[in-house]
């Protein structure tokens, strides 16, 4: 009982950030694939990097463990993947911003949030038996992540992709995507 309402206070938390991030706006979600305004994409990095150091300081800390890592299939994650940016892209929203959205009442965020979720469970559950096999036979590396695939020290995985972050941050300001972004 306790971990549902921690998953459940941290997911109010989340969808309060995004709120007032002002990522629960469509133009917000649209104008990323527009390449106009990445203010979503600095987001969800950051997000990455806090959740990732927050993780591994309490694994190493010895206060969580974390459970099996499901398996990595390389071809099913890319065509996942595809799926997913297509669904966002035709409804210009994400599961969370969905949710969050539908949270504050709104029914243009609710109706393509539950379609989507909908429409997708269906796919899933219809084709798990005759597409799961085949594309776990491709590229698979097993229950592994990315520092143990690099065979890196996780904090220093860690160090990377937070100054690989750092990098896009700056080469998003620098190009100027923010400023032609926000006067849309």
């Amino acid at each position: 009982m306790t971990n549902f309402i921690i998953a459940l206070a941290l997911g109010v938390f989340f969808g309060f950030s995004l709120n007032k991030a002002g990522l629960t706006k469509y133009n917000k979600i649209i104008n990323v694939y527009r390449f106009t305004d990445m203010t979503v994409l600095k987001f969800m990095m950051t997000a990455l990097v806090v959740s990732m150091s927050g993780l591994y300081a309490l694994r190493g800390l010895g206060l969580i463990t974390f459970p099996n890592v499901p398996a990595t299939y390389i071809v099913g994650n890319l065509v996942g993947g595809i799926i997913f940016g297509f669904g966002m892209a035709l409804s210009g929203y994400c599961p969370g911003t969905a949710a969050a959205g539908a949270g504050e009442g709104k029914l243009d965020y609710l109706i393509p949030g539950l379609f989507g979720f909908l429409v997708g469970a269906v796919i899933y559950g219809l084709t798990y038996d005759k597409v799961f096999p085949a594309i776990s036979a491709i590229a698979n590396y097993g229950n592994t992540t990315m520092p143990d695939l690099w065979n890196l020290s996780p904090f220093l995985t860690i160090l990377t992709f937070a100054l690989m972050s750092l990098l896009l941050f700056y080469l998003i300001d620098r190009v100027g995507w923010q400023r032609k972004g926000s006067e849309q």
